[in-house]
Formats: C-alpha cells, sequence, structure tokens
C-alpha cells in the first residue's frame, strides 16, 4: 500500500527535521547537504524504512549571516524551509516554533554546529519502535565536544534537577531528540512561554529512551552559549520542572525553624544554669540574623521566580512569534533610488535636506 501524494509506502516513516539557527552561517550548508542525503527512501540499521520528508531552518535573528543563508538553501534544495521568528527568543522556543510548522511523522531535534551526525537518525527510530517509545534522546557515547567547565557544570546541573526537583530522567536530555510528530505538534501548542522544552515533552510523552551516539566536535564557530545563557537555561529548568522549588522554600524554612528552636532551648539553659552569664552574644546573634535574612530572601527569590512565570503566562507573553520572511515582507520592499535614513534623523527632516 502506498500513500497516494508522496507515492511512499504507508509503513514508511516521514521525518521533519527542525533546526533552530542563531550563528549557523559556516556550519548550516554542510549540515543541510547531509539531511537532504538521507531525504530517498532510506532503511534503519534493523531494516525501518524511513525518509526526510522537510528540513525546517528556523531563523532566531543571530548576530552573523545566517538569514541569507537560509534563503540559498531553501532555494537550492526542495525539502528545506525557512521559518521566520519576528524577533531573537532563544533555542527552545524557536525549536518549538519549528515543531508547531512540522508535518512529519516523527520530529528530528538537532543543533547547527555539526555536531549531531544525521546518520544516527536511523539508530534513534530502532530505539523507538523497539521500545515504544515516543520520545528518544540521543545519549552521547563520548565525552561531548566541550571544554571541562561546561560539561562538568551541564551534569551537575541535570543531577540536581533529577534528584531534587524533577521525576523526569534529567540527565538525559539533549537537543538531539526523536519525537512523534504529535507529541511535538501539541508540545508547540500548549508550551507557555519560560517553559523549557524537555520538561514540557517530560510531561506527555511516554516511555523516554535513550540512544547511544557518538558526537562530533562543533563546526568552525564559536559557541552561542555564556555564562549568563547556561545559568537562565538552568534556571529555566528547575522552574518549569513543578512546584517541588516551592516545597524545597517550604523544607529550607522548616529546618531554620528547627534550628532556631534549638537556639532558644540551649539559651534557655544556660540561662537557667548560670552559663551563659557575662556572655555578650553579640556574634551568635549576627550570626543567626544573617543565615536567617539569606533563608528568607532565597526563599523569597524562588517565589518571586514562579510569581514571575506565572504572569508572563497570564499577561499572554508568546513563546515564539512566526512571521513571514523580512526579505519578502514590507521590510524588504526598498526602492533602487531610495536614499538609507541617516541615523537619528527622521524622513521629514531627510526631505528638507534633499530639497536644499
Amino acid at each position: 500500500m502506498t500513500n497516494a501524494v508522496t507515492g511512499l509506502a504507508a509503513s514508511t516513516h516521514r521525518i521533519s527535521v527542525v533546526i533552530p539557527v542563531y550563528q549557523g552561517e559556516r556550519t548550516l550548508p554542510e549540515v543541510v547537504a547531509e539531511l537532504t542525503n538521507l531525504s530517498g527512501l532510506q532503511r534503519s540499521p534493523v531494516g525501518h524504512q524511513f525518509v526526510i520528508a522537510e528540513v525546517l531552518l528556523v531563523f532566531d535573528h543571530g548576530p552573523d549571516g545566517s538569514a541569507q543563508v537560509i534563503r540559498d538553501l531553501a532555494e537550492r534544495y526542495e525539502i528545506v524551509r525557512g521559518v521566520w521568528l519576528s524577533r531573537n527568543f532563544g533555542q527552545h522556543p524557536a525549536t518549538l516554533a519549528g515543531m508547531a510548522s512540522a508535518g512529519g511523522d516523527w520530529v528530528v531535534t538537532m543543533d547547527e554546529d555539526g555536531q549531531h551526525n544525521p546518520s544516527a537518525i536511523g539508530n534513534m527510530l530502532d530505539t523507538a519502535m523497539d521500545r515504544q517509545s515516543t520520545l528518544v534522546y540521543a545519549l552521547p557515547s563520548n565525552k561531548p565536544p566541550h571544554g571541562f567547565l561546561r560539561n562538568a557544570a551541564s551534569k551537575g546541573a541535570k543531577k540536581v534537577v533529577a534528584t531534587l526537583l524533577s521525576s523526569n530522567e534529567a540527565p538525559n536530555y539533549q537537543s538531539f531528540r526523536l519525537v512523534t510528530g504529535e507529541v511535538a505538534r501539541s508540545v508547540a501548542a500548549y508550551a507557555g512561554n519560560a517553559v523549557y522544552l524537555d520538561v514540557a515533552l517530560g510531561w506527555i510523552a511516554s516511555n523516554v529512551a535513550t540512544c547511544p551516539v557518538a558526537l562530533r566536535e562543533e563546526g568552525d564557530r564559536a559557541s552561542g552559549y555564556r555564562l549568563r545563557t547556561l545559568l537562565s537555561h538552568f534556571w529555566r529548568m528547575v522552574i518549569s520542572s513543578g512546584t517541588r522549588g516551592l516545597r524545597l522554600v517550604s523544607l529550607i524554612g522548616a529546618i531554620f525553624a528547627f534550628l532556631g528552636v534549638c537556639l532558644a532551648v540551649y539559651l534557655l539553659i544556660a540561662y537557667v544554669t548560670g552559663h551563659g552569664a557575662g556572655q555578650q552574644g553579640w556574634t551568635s546573634t549576627m550570626i543567626v540574623i544573617l543565615i536567617s535574612t539569606g533563608a528568607i530572601l532565597f526563599s523569597l527569590g524562588i517565589i518571586a521566580e514562579y510569581v514571575g512565570v506565572n504572569v508572563n503566562m497570564a499577561m499572554g507573553k508568546p513563546a515564539y512569534l512566526i512571521v513571514s520572511d523580512p526579505a519578502v515582507g514590507p521590510l524588504g520592499k526598498v526602492s533602487p533610488d531610495a536614499t538609507p535614513l541617516i541615523p537619528g534623523t527622521s524622513s521629514t527632516s531627510r526631505g528638507n535636506q534633499l530639497d536644499a
């Protein structure tokens, strides 16, 4: 039995590949070329038939010439399509935008830097079919191609979230994923602003699995991640992981309340027995005040983050907004004889300058 529209067998898996693009000017052409080589009928190592039906390049307004590269690739390859965001939203919102635009049976998300090998998609599909999983993460079989500090911080952060805040398999989170199209499009529809993508996937994906994949070296470009960005990702993962952060606040309060009671009992006994006579107590008082104040401020900070997330969602702040390619919209309609505005001047003043 074949699909009348595509000519593919009904058992063939149609895969959409979503790539958020921020600094892909140098690396994207090679990545896309590898993917287009899989646009014909392929067989996984186990024998499942699949094709890369579409490659969605989500432009996230990076600082390089990625926009023009996306246009060139879309013109060169039939299966490549650009998805244009109204501004820079970040990697996870850009990925969600690509998921919302995907039409395949499966959606693969991968990075633009070339460290994710498209040839591993067949293995991930085999894992999904064997385990009947709607979500498969690539599990690096080699050391990630990053610095020691970044690898250690990433591993530690995921373990903290897995142990303290989430019941999901946080250490398995990777940007190289295979997820069913239904789950991907559903997550893109309901995931709110500031929700960590993998946490949102874990809410509805069944029987999450991992597949060993060897990571390659990143392409010839500087990483788009800085310490501030990585900390932001970690905090978003914490806040999105549920209400256990608020339970942690309660636990901190209970611990300090217990310590306060113990200290009060000690001081009372010392006073009754006379052992505390003559002691100034200034140092211990300051220690208690500082520790207690720090605990209170820490707790209020966590609560404030939860309140902030809910305020953004209540105000309707979107996770992303898809627009048309700026080059074919109103911003692209530039007359050949138009004179660029001088920064700091208005169109009226420019007209006066021309008249003069």
